[in-house]
């Protein structure tokens, strides 16, 4: 049974593991209803906002315009999982896609790298940004608390 905990309860513990694990699986739903997973790689800033460099013409472009919501999940760590549940959405700007280039560029490794390895210059149309903001998080370790942050059950 989840324990549910206030928000600052779960940040710091949920940003340590994705920092040190890095790698996620991502969850979207394809356009006939079924869950579709990739391994992503996403940057979360301290107020919990996810980035993702990605393609802007990708499979997740088309899931992601009939169901906006994302389920990530780090699982390298077996008995330490955690998730974040997530909506997203893209934000096309130049200085979104110049800021979050700056954010990987200027990480440590190995969450840091420069996107226009991966994308070419960081004006380039098909260099997508996806933006995550949670509504739950979840923060495991077995055997040990389940611990469990929800928006609709307040901070």
């Amino acid at each position: 049974m989840p324990e549910y905990a206030k928000l600052e309860e779960v940040r710091q513990e949920f940003l340590d593991r994705a920092f040190r694990v890095v790698w996620c699986s991502v969850s979207t739903v394809d356009t006939k209803g079924r869950p579709r997973a990739r391994i992503l790689h996403p940057y979360w800033e301290p107020d919990l906002t996810g980035w993702i460099g990605t393609w802007r013409d990708s499979p997740k472009a088309k899931h992601l315009a009939g169901n906006p919501y994302v389920s990530v999940a780090y699982i390298a760590e077996v008995f330490k999982p955690c998730y974040a549940e997530c909506i997203a959405e893209w934000d096309d700007s130049l200085e979104t896609k110049q800021r979050v280039h700056e954010l990987f560029k200027n990480a440590p490794a190995p969450m840091g790298y420069d996107t226009t390895q991966i994308f070419g210059a960081v004006d380039n149309p098909r260099f997508g940004i996806l933006k995550l903001k949670p509504y739950q998080l979840e923060v495991s370790t077995f055997p040990g608390p389940h611990v469990v942050w929800r928006a609709d059950r307040g901070e």
